[in-house]
């Protein structure tokens, strides 16, 4: 790790094998949870497209396997993100697309949490409903939603990374 004077104080940057690093580290991370997402719409997607109920039983209640890895996998993005933008040149709100970025992972992440866990539990019950032949009155429909803006976002924060539009943010001292 190395020490840089910027504006008269110390910087810390990290040396260009540790930035590359953490940088796949970070590349791993969310591509794991655009995986993760890719795989929840297939088990959101296919219980109502489906007409074997054995199928949909089985997609709702695998639904909450799934809740543990993305959380871990945008965490892990999130640490990873915020690792690069302190210890590179881009900085945490130095850029705008990293702003953005970091805003979409807290707000995806805190998603997962808040409204995808408990979404998942209702899955299952589902799920488990569909299995014993119970008809099911549970209303799944916002099941839709996550992997639809999770998926959404997290290839509009691989844009950003690509093309890192927006300048600098100013900032007035």
């Amino acid at each position: 790790m190395a020490r840089m004077l910027v504006e008269g104080r110390p910087r810390w940057r990290m040396r260009p094998r540790t930035r590359k690093g953490v940088l796949v580290a970070h590349i791993v991370a969310v591509g794991a949870w655009i995986g993760l997402d890719v795989m929840l719409g297939v088990l959101v997607f296919t219980p109502p497209l489906t007409s074997d109920t054995a199928a949909a039983a089985l997609c709702y209640q695998a639904m909450p396997l799934l809740f543990w890895p993305i959380l871990v996998s945008g965490l892990a993005g999130l640490v990873t993100g915020l690792v690069l933008g302190a210890g590179t040149h881009h900085g945490l709100v130095r850029h705008w697309w990293v702003l953005v970025k970091l805003l979409l992972n807290i707000v995806l992440t805190s998603l997962v949490v808040v409204l995808l866990g408990p979404a998942m539990d209702d899955a299952a019950e589902a799920g488990r409903r569909l299995a014993a032949g119970v008809p099911v009155d549970i209303d799944l429909s916002s099941l839709v939603f996550p992997p639809l803006v999770s998926g959404t976002s997290l290839v509009i924060a691989t844009v950003l990374s690509v093309y890192k539009p927006w300048g600098r943010v100013l900032i007035r001292r």
